[in-house]
Order: structure tokens, then C-alpha cells, then sequence
């Protein structure tokens, strides 16, 4: 079994990444895990030399990359992807009283035949200009010269859903295939259904029951391989790839984006932000409710008004289909990041290199393994998905949807608030804190009986034995010891709160953390639960509270310092500074002038320099602009050096 991604674009078709050549597409195909790569845009002069330059022939109708041509990847990978001659041709026209733009797809054994075709098509337009050429021919005749040229061609309508450029689109499409191709209908077996649509509501549509429905990524960059695509159970040749899209034997089904992904699943209108419901769409009349102009008809919308069956229909022998996206969106997703990010990007590469392709990741490797190599939170992230239990934000009017694996209350902060020591046995939690306890000097340590805890009841403060065991610990310290996501701030809150419900001074109590984001979530949670009692406790970062420290232990000298420079020659001001810094610790480094005020040191350096310059307005502003130098160049802020030494 391999798969196979047939639709797809070079660099020489319009709005297309500069990297859509051979070697990208085959480095690319390797890390997705594709064995079969359509070429794209035979039907461009320039694109079939390269093919012929980068490719070499393999398997009957298949191509592989030269050796010399392949680039060097971060690992090896277990595929090596093979390449089959595909074309997408645009036909606009007039049939019926209407214009008709349809997209389609051709693919083709050899690139003897694609230039035998090319040839042909170039004497009915411009095929130089566009990788996707536009044609003003109508499907059914290009579908007649296509098998006069190459009876083995394999012809695919495209995206059939899609609203403006497609089979049955809803401004420039037909109702029927039988409309569009006439007596040629016969020859279509395989329909593509675009990203906007899945199996699930193709099936809704009885007359397409017959065709093989396969689904293709028309990626226009090489990062985009394998969005979509088809898993085919033959052997690697052209006649068997044909014979799988012709009559099903072999074909073992699609991979599929999430519909709701797609960016024409919904009604809507982009540029007032509206997005509708199939009904809702009807209640406006096809008007946007907003400015009154025309609803852009989704694909959704599109299928219900051909639809005959239920959404949950399943005819007899429908081939499998999985619901994914592609692994960097799915790091992302998890990880609250941008999916072109550094971090994602690093992440993904690691991935990579530790499991295996794309299509190992998502598909085939233990979520165990997942989580031993890329963390807990892209594990659970990549269960999520699998299991179908995603968020979806569904696309209209060109704008693509979005699919979410947590909520956004998951992604505030790193923990994630997933679950809390679940999945780690009580007993080996007990084994393992006094051996944490033990690294922490002389701190006192407790070890709570793992029977103890489990025999526990959960208490209605929506804990579970773990947290209570901590939120509830009487011992002077106490080890939470756990891992990223597990409520561990759910579980420092409510211990708080029950230190003061017991009596202890909110003004005694400190609580840390390492970020400014866990430090103002955790002010805000405290708030909601002690009120006005929670402003007396000190909540911070380890910098700011040691900063508030620093500033609550100088600030009175400052403050005297400023007053008795005001009315000091420069002589005593120079006689406080030894004595301030001789009266601090030496450990405290630059600390020790925040005791002698910068304005009350500026005051008297301009003093002197003009005594100096004998009042030469020239003299003073070179001496200040030395002074000003020296200041840039000093060392880090007093507090930053204290700091540093407490921690």
C-alpha cells in the first residue's frame, strides 16, 4: 500500500511557492510519507525539460528522481516517492445560455504522451503563460482529444464542489455529469471532491455512487503535499494505479482534510465577515445581511440541494476514509504556536528525525511514542485528532476554516489544565517524592501512603485524590511532583485559599512563579475565590518579588539621600557616597549606589564640570556628552544584581 498525491502544481503555475520543482517535491514527499507524486502542469514547456532533466524512468508510467538531483534531508526516510506525468486545465465557456468554468484533472503514462497532448492543446490556446492553462474549450470536447492523443489517460474533474471552478459548482457549474460531458459521460470514473468536502456528504448524493471518489491536495507549494490524498493497495505501475481509479480494485481510500478546514465549506461573505448556515443563508434571501450583495454558495449548501440521503448514510462497500492535518498544524495547535513558527518548526524536525514520516506520526505510531519523543501535550494533541475530537471553525468565501485540538482556556498557559497524575499509579507517586524531597537539602519531607490517598473521597471543590492530597497537606513542605498539563496551578490555588480559610494572614503568604502570565492567572483565580482578601497576598514572579524587596529595604535611605543632596556641596555628597558604600555588602557589586541617587550624582557632576570649563558652554556639553557615554556603558540595574545573587 502507498500513497499517492495527484493533483498538485509546479512553479509555473500562478501564486505557487518558487520551490515547486523536483528535488523540493521529493524531499517533501519523503518527510509526508507519499510514494506517489502527481508532476503537475505537464502541459508547460519549460516544466516538461526539467521533468526530463531531474527524472529518471522507474516502474511501468512511474518516475523517480535522478541521484544527482536529490537533496539531503535531516534523516533517511523509509519512502522513496515515485512521480506520475498530472495536468490541471481550466476550461471556460458558454453552454446552455451560461458560462461554465470547470477544472480538470489528467493524468498520463509518459512524457512522450504529455508532449504528444501539449502539442495538440497549444493550437487551441495559450498554454505557455500558466501552468494551469485556460482553455475556451468545453469539458467534453478536451476529454475527447485527451483519449484521441492517449487512450490510457486517466481524466478527473476537480474539486467538484468548489463554487466558481468545478463539476457541479454553484455559479458555473452543472447538476449532472451526464450535462457536462455528454455522450462522453461514460468516460468519467473517478471525480475529485475537493477540501471543502468529505465522503460523508458526497454520499448524501445518489448519482455519484458509481465513481471512485479520491481526494488530492492541489498543493501549490511543496510543504502542502498530502493535505489530502489516496491510499492505493496495488503495485506500482501505471496500468495498476489505473485500474484502481477506474474500477475501485485497489483502491483503499482517502485521507482527508476536516471539511469545516476547507475554505468554501460555509455561505458567507468575506468582506463583511459574514458567515451562514446553509438555512441561514435562505432566511436572507442570498443576500448579505450586511451590505445586501450576493452570498458566496458553499460547498455544504451545494451538496444539500443535490443531496437525497441522510448524513449519516453509509452505502455498502464505501472505502475507509481518515479525518487529519498535516503534522505542523497539529504541533502548532498543540503548542498554542504558529505553524510557520521557530518553535513548531523545530519541534517538527525533531519529530521527524526520532519517528518518521508525517504519515507515520499521525497514523501509525503509539501515542506512548509520541509522548516519549515530542511531550505530553503534542501526544495528547495528536490523540485529539485521531479520534475526531477536534474544534472546528468552519471556512466561507475563500477564507479558510481553522481546527483547533484545545480550547482556549487549555492553551492560556503551558499546563493546560489536562488531567492531574491520572495516569501515573498512586504507589509509584510515593516512591518516587522522597527521593525528590531528598534533593532539596534540609527541607522537612512528608510522604503521603498511597492507600491513604486513594481511599480519599473527592471533595466538591472539583478535585480529584491527588489534588486533594496536595491542596489538603499539613507538612511544612510539600513536593508536587508532576508533569506539564496536570493542574498543577488548579492545585496551588486551592491550597492557598485553604491556608487562609484555617487562619493564616493573607499578607504572609507569598506564592511564585516563573512567568508573568502564570503570575497574573493566578492573581485573577485567588481574586475569584478569597475577593478582596487575595490583594494582600503577594503574587509575582521570582524577579518582581525580589525587586519589591529591594525597593521596600532602600527606598528610605533614597528618599533621605535626594533631600540631604539637595542642600549639599559636592565635597559632603562625595563623603555620603564612601560611606554608603562602605556600610553595604561588597557582595551586593553595583547595588551599593542605589543608596546615593542618580539625580542628586547628575546635580553634582554638571556643578563641576562647569567650574571646570570656567563656564564654556563648549567644554560643559562635551564633559556631558562623556558622561552620558559612561552611563550607557554601565553595569545592569542594582536590583538585577541583587536578584541575582539571592537566587
Amino acid at each position: 500500500m502507498y500513497i499517492a498525491d495527484l493533483h498538485i502544481h509546479s512553479k509555473y503555475s500562478r501564486a505557487t511557492s518558487k520551490d515547486g520543482d523536483i528535488p523540493h517535491l521529493d524531499l517533501w514527499a519523503r518527510r509526508k510519507g507519499i510514494g506517489l507524486v502527481g508532476t503537475g502542469d505537464f502541459t508547460h514547456p519549460k516544466w516538461r525539460e526539467e521533468l526530463e532533466e531531474t527524472l529518471e524512468p522507474a516502474e511501468e508510467g512511474f518516475y523517480r528522481i535522478r541521484a544527482d538531483k536529490k537533496l539531503r534531508d535531516v534523516c533517511d526516510f523509509s519512502v522513496s516517492p515515485r512521480f506520475v506525468l498530472s495536468g490541471e486545465i481550466s476550461c471556460i465557456y458558454k453552454q446552455d445560455e451560461k458560462v461554465r468554468k470547470v477544472h480538470n484533472v489528467i493524468l498520463l503514462p509518459s512524457l512522450d504522451a504529455a508532449e504528444r497532448l501539449s502539442l495538440k492543446l497549444e493550437t487551441i490556446g495559450n498554454i505557455r503563460s500558466d501552468g494551469r492553462p485556460i482553455l475556451g474549450l468545453s469539458s467534453r470536447d478536451l476529454l475527447a482529444i485527451t483519449l484521441d492523443v492517449c487512450p490510457e489517460a486517466v481524466f478527473i474533474p476537480a474539486h467538484i464542489w468548489t463554487p466558481h471552478f468545478s463539476l457541479f459548482g454553484a455559479f458555473s457549474g452543472f447538476d449532472t455529469p451526464e450535462e457536462c460531458f455528454g455522450d462522453l459521460a461514460g468516460q468519467i470514473h473517478a471525480l475529485e471532491t475537493g477540501l471543502s468536502s468529505d465522503p460523508l456528504m458526497n454520499r448524501r448524493v445518489p448519482m455519484l455512487d458509481g465513481y471512485t471518489m479520491v481526494s488530492d491536495s492541489d498543493a501549490h507549494s511543496p510543504a502542502k503535499l498530502g493535505r489530502e490524498c489516496n491510499l492505493v493497495e496495488t503495485d506500482l505501475s501505471y496500468p495498476a494505479l489505473k485500474r484502481a481509479l477506474e474500477t475501485g480494485e485497489g483502491f483503499g481510500g482517502t485521507i482527508e482534510f476536516f471539511p469545516e478546514e476547507g475554505k468554501y465549506h460555509l455561505d458567507g461573505h468575506r468582506n463583511c465577515g459574514i458567515r451562514l448556515t446553509p438555512a441561514e443563508t435562505l432566511k436572507y434571501g442570498g443576500r448579505c445581511p450586511v451590505c445586501g450583495k450576493k452570498i458566496t454558495i458553499g460547498v455544504l449548501n451545494r451538496v444539500e440541494q443535490l443531496a437525497a440521503r441522510s448524513e449519516d448514510y453509509v452505502p455498502a462497500g464505501a472505502k475507509p476514509f481518515e479525518h487529519l492535518i498535516p503534522l505542523p498544524e497539529a504541533i502548532a495547535a498543540s503548542l498554542g504556536t504558529g505553524a510557520a513558527s521557530t518553535k513548531t518548526e523545530q519541534t517538527y524536525i525533531k519529530m521527524l528525525r526520532d519517528l518518521g514520516s508525517e504519515a507515520e506520526i499521525l497514523r501509525v505510531r503509539q501515542i506512548a511514542d509520541i509522548e516519549r519523543y515530542a511531550g505530553e501535550r503534542i501526544a495528547e494533541g495528536i490523540r485529539r485528532l485521531r479520534e475526531g475530537k477536534v474544534i472546528k471553525s468552519a471556512g466561507f468565501d475563500g477564507e479558510y476554516g481553522k481546527i483547533s485540538l484545545f480550547t482556549p482556556d487549555e492553551l492560556k498557559n503551558a499546563s493546560g489544565q489536562l488531567s492531574f497524575l491520572d495516569s501515573i499509579p498512586l504507589a509509584e507517586l510515593a516512591a518516587t517524592a522522597p527521593e525528590s524531597a531528598k534533593n532539596s537539602g534540609n527541607a522537612d519531607k512528608t510522604t503521603q501512603n498511597a492507600q491513604d490517598v486513594s481511599d480519599k473521597t473527592l471533595q466538591p471543590r472539583g478535585l480529584n485524590a491527588g489534588q486533594e492530597a496536595a491542596a489538603d497537606s499539613g507538612a511544612r513542605v510539600t513536593a508536587v511532583i508532576a508533569g506539564p498539563g496536570t493542574g498543577k496551578t488548579h492545585t496551588l490555588v486551592e491550597r492557598i485559599v485553604r491556608l487562609v480559610e484555617r487562619g493564616v494572614k493573607p499578607s504572609e503568604i507569598t506564592a511564585v512563579t516563573f512567568t508573568v502570565r502564570a503570575a497574573e492567572e493566578l492573581r485573577e483565580r485567588l481574586a475569584a475565590k478569597l475577593k478582596r482578601k487575595a490583594d494582600k497576598i503577594t503574587v509575582g514572579t521570582f524577579h518582581s518579588v525580589c525587586y519589591s524587596f529591594l525597593k521596600a529595604e532602600f527606598a528610605p535611605a533614597s528618599r533621605a539621600a535626594q533631600k540631604t543632596a539637595k542642600k549639599s556641596p559636592p565635597q559632603t555628597i562625595r563623603a555620603m557616597q564612601k560611606t554608603a558604600q562602605s556600610t553595604m555588602p561588597q557582595t551586593a557589586g553595583t547595588a551599593r549606589k542605589a543608596a546615593f541617587p542618580t539625580t542628586a550624582r547628575r546635580a553634582a557632576t554638571a556643578k563641576q564640570t562647569r567650574r571646570r570649563s570656567g563656564g564654556c558652554s563648549m567644554w560643559a556639553s562635551r564633559a556631558r556628552r562623556r558622561n552620558s557615554s559612561s552611563r550607557r556603558a554601565a553595569s545592569p540595574p542594582p536590583s538585577f544584581q541583587v536578584c541575582r545573587r539571592i537566587l
